[in-house]
């Protein structure tokens, strides 16, 4: 009984931290303005971050190709979502550590 407690009670730890990991994450977003054309469960300008995590998933290059994206700007691959519009360049307005965790956010989304 004890030994299904303490199960119990590191699987809520665990959620608890990856909840407020995710906040912070989600705070950087903000912070950088990532929100103003992204969010994680809908388009807005740019692509859901859930639709760019299904994309990418079990690709070995995404967080280098997506870095890039971020530090770069770039546009053509979601044109069908935004319309043509690019995604401006976030370097480096956004340090390289920050853009490398909101990467790492979105693709375990």
């Amino acid at each position: 009984m004890n030994a299904r407690w303490l199960t119990v009670s590191a699987a809520a730890a665990l959620m608890l931290g990856t909840v407020q990991v995710a906040q912070a994450d989600l705070d950087l977003a903000k912070k950088s303005g990532c929100l103003a054309c992204h969010a994680v469960d809908k388009k807005v300008v740019g692509p859901a971050w859930g639709d760019v995590a299904a994309k990418y998933k079990g690709d070995a290059g995404a967080k280098a190709t997506l870095v890039e994206k971020v530090k770069k700007g770039g546009k053509g691959n979601w044109t069908d979502v935004t319309g043509g519009v690019p995604m401006p360049p976030y370097s480096p307005r956004v340090s390289d550590a920050d853009i490398e965790t909101l990467v790492d956010f979105v693709l375990s989304l």
